[in-house]
């Protein structure tokens, strides 16, 4: 078994992802970050926000190609590749609406930084449809946001060689209200679960929100306001009113799952022996980009993380 280290969302911070891969033992050979004797695994969102998503890719591909990386697909990824394909049931139309202004300012930066329709623009999003959806170990699993069973399941028979995307389901998983849509959203995103009749909030970036993300990895939340994961603000307008009747999170059994996506604050630790986030907001300056160094451990401890 080679010992591994699972890297939170980077998000184009390229500095921050030099620091940690020095502080975990990586030095640059030959162009290429390497360990002696571990291998790095990065749980996707390599892109959007941060200043340097051209060097960020361009460096963690490097590792992926030379075999000292890993990388599966996070929900950023999903988008540009979704951006970048046109919609073959709409001539003049992408899979994810250019027309969007919450699309192109999510997606903005990276589109100036890469060179929105170049050559370079391209062959990254090329690169993004062999990136596998999770990485499963029988003692480990990786995914972005959610590792759902039942999801998995269903995608199984329609993903290509290595748990990738193909293109029937890269349309099909844009198409809302497609099983394949909710269940790529799902793994890249997690779960979601729609407020009671009646009830809406407005996040902080100014949307209406109908339904809240979900402490998936819980199975003891009885209200929305338990269960709902997000920013602190967003969350204290979440009702707290019961759960519907028959709502459960998914009882899960198997070996420990480490993924990324949800923005966590504060010092770094493990959710539980079974769970943990390695995304504590790196896009943001002053927080910290996060590292698990799994050793074969059957059950995880805060002790393995790492950060910069």
């Amino acid at each position: 078994m080679t010992p591994l280290d699972i890297i939170g969302d980077v998000h184009g911070q390229c500095d921050k992802l030099v620091a940690l891969l020095g502080h975990l033992g990586y030095s640059r050979m030959q162009g290429v970050y390497r360990h002696p004797s571990r291998t790095a695994v990065f749980v996707g969102d390599l892109i959007d926000r941060g200043p340097k998503q051209v060097e960020t890719v361009e460096l963690v591909r490097a590792m992926v190609d030379a075999g000292s990386a890993l990388c599966i697909l996070g929900n950023h990824e999903f988008n540009a590749i979704a951006w970048a394909t046109p919609d073959t049931d709409a001539p003049g139309e992408f899979l994810r609406p250019h027309g969007s202004p919450g699309n192109l300012a999510h997606h903005r930066a990276f589109l100036e930084q890469v060179g929105e329709g170049s050559a370079r623009h391209r062959d990254f999003i090329e690169w993004f449809r062999t990136l596998p959806l999770w990485l499963e170990l029988p003692e480990l699993r990786v995914v972005h946001a959610c590792w759902n069973a039942e999801s998995i399941d269903r995608l199984r028979p329609v993903l290509g060689p290595g748990e990738t995307l193909t293109p029937e389901l890269i349309l099909h998983a844009s198409r809302k209200g497609s099983w394949e849509f909710t269940a790529v959203e799902t793994i890249c995103k997690g779960p979601e679960v729609e407020l009671p009749e009646g009830f809406t909030f407005q996040d902080s970036e100014g949307k209406p929100r109908h339904e809240v993300r979900v402490k998936w990895w819980q199975d003891d939340l009885s209200t929305y306001r338990q269960a709902a994961i997000g920013p602190p603000g967003d969350m204290d307008l979440v009702p707290d009113l019961p759960m519907p009747a028959g709502w459960a999170t998914q009882q899960y059994a198997g070996p420990p799952v480490l993924f990324g996506h949800y923005w966590f604050t504060g010092r770094p630790a493990v959710i539980s022996k079974q769970f943990a986030c390695l995304d504590y907001s790196a896009a943001r300056e002053g927080c910290p980009l996060v590292a698990y160094r799994w050793d074969g451990e059957a059950e995880l401890d805060s002790r393995k993380l790492a950060w910069v």
